[in-house]
């Protein structure tokens, strides 16, 4: 399973589009995803301010493994779904 996070910010159609990407891959992968406003969370403003939106993925196993950055401004859909095919 995989568990996404998404960095965005009120009022941004990039990130609104990222989101609504993202969830078409919900029809054949199962997996979480978080949505944070940067502007709300301020810990995340200096190092994602001008990048939103930010998707990183984190596939949830018993390695537990590092969070992974794999895309921003516009979903890459072909690496997300490389990435969702390889947590399966």
């Amino acid at each position: 399973m995989v568990h996404f996070t998404l960095y965005s910010r009120s009022y941004c159609h990039l990130c609104e589009d990222m989101h609504q990407q993202l969830l078409v891959f919900a029809a054949d992968y199962r997996f979480t995803v978080e949505v944070i406003d940067i502007d709300e969370q301020t810990e995340y403003l200096s190092q994602y301010d001008e990048l939103v939106p930010v998707l990183v993925g984190k596939k949830v196993d018993p390695a537990n493994q590092a969070p992974t950055q794999l895309c921003h401004y516009f979903l890459d859909r072909g690496l997300v779904k490389a990435f969702l095919d390889e947590a399966k």
